[in-house]
């Protein structure tokens, strides 16, 4: 054999032969569909705008977003090596590992690692930035491995979003508090971010018995209460600063209403409308708290 013939090993799946050196490349991207990508950009980038809002540097910046993304990536990581069965029971095509292309326990050992560089970078935000961040982060693992089958199902994703203004205002010098405001529609956008997430799968997670809010509400009854933490969120960071809110208080909220009650009304033809409407609602929200930031800095 010539030292530029791959050697070949039975891959994942049915009983295809993989080249060993592309094998981590293979891995790899395994890894990054597992993470839950779209979420964790989502998050980090988040947590990037309202540093910058916030006046933090360019060192606080990637601190900040260093912290947040091994945070996300251990959820996760933690969420799809946890599934996997339930996943596999499914047929869930888009999971790497509920199709084999990459193992449970390099999942598992990707999440364990992602959380052992997640506490020191939080920590380095500071002790109060670092515990709030943290804590938020156990919350989602406890999401993850039981609390996402029970009624409490909401509360990790509205303290982990609430938790993204208090690390971003608590790694300031001097530790200031982020106004309740910041924090309460970081709150609502967890709630409604909770309900859109589940909303697609929960057919498929009552037959594998998950019981989470969502699950006791029904398709109908998730789809009808999705627009409404989102629509508080947008109200919340227009009327909760200080000073005069002007016409922003009328139109902001009126017009993430109309759009939620849009997708509602449409959706007996087009069953996707409400969640589309709900996203958009939802990055109107976001925008919103990257303009207003923490309310310190």
């Amino acid at each position: 054999m010539s030292p530029a013939t791959p050697t070949w090993e039975a891959g994942p799946g049915s009983g295809r032969r993989t080249p060993a050196r592309t094998r981590p490349v293979r891995t790899g991207r395994a890894l990054a569909l597992s993470c839950h990508p779209g979420p964790v950009a989502a998050v980090t980038g988040l947590t990037l705008v309202l540093a910058v809002t916030s006046g933090h540097g360019v060192g606080s910046c990637a601190l900040l977003v260093a912290a947040v993304l091994t945070g996300q990536l251990s959820v996760g990581w933690c969420n799809d090596a946890y599934d996997a069965r339930r996943d596999t029971v499914n047929g869930r095509r888009d999971k790497p590992v509920a199709t084999g292309t990459v193992g449970r326990r390099t999942v598992w050992a990707a999440a364990f690692g992602a959380l052992a560089l997640c506490v020191p970078l939080s920590l380095a935000c500071g002790a109060l930035a670092g515990g709030a961040h943290l804590g938020a982060v156990g919350a989602a693992w406890a999401y993850n491995l039981r609390l996402k089958a029970t009624p409490l199902s909401w509360l990790p994703y509205a303290l982990g979003f609430a938790s993204l203004p208090a690390l971003v205002s608590l790694s300031l010098p001097g530790s200031p508090w982020p106004a309740w405001w910041a924090v309460t529609t970081g709150a609502l956008l967890g709630v409604g971010a909770h309900l859109a997430d589940v909303l697609p799968d929960i057919r498929d997670d009552l037959a594998t018995g998950v019981r989470g809010l969502p699950h006791r509400l029904g398709t109908t009854g998730t789809r009808l209460l999705l627009p409404v933490p989102l629509v508080a969120a947008s109200a919340v960071p227009v009327l909760g600063p200080p000073g005069p809110a002007g016409m922003a208080a009328v139109l902001v909220p009126t017009a993430a209403g109309t759009i939620a009650a849009t997708g509602l009304l449409l959706a007996r033809r087009h069953p996707k409308t409400p969640f589309v409407a709900a996203v958009t609602v939802a990055a109107l929200d976001v925008s919103l708290l990257a303009v207003h930031g923490t309310g310190v800095g």
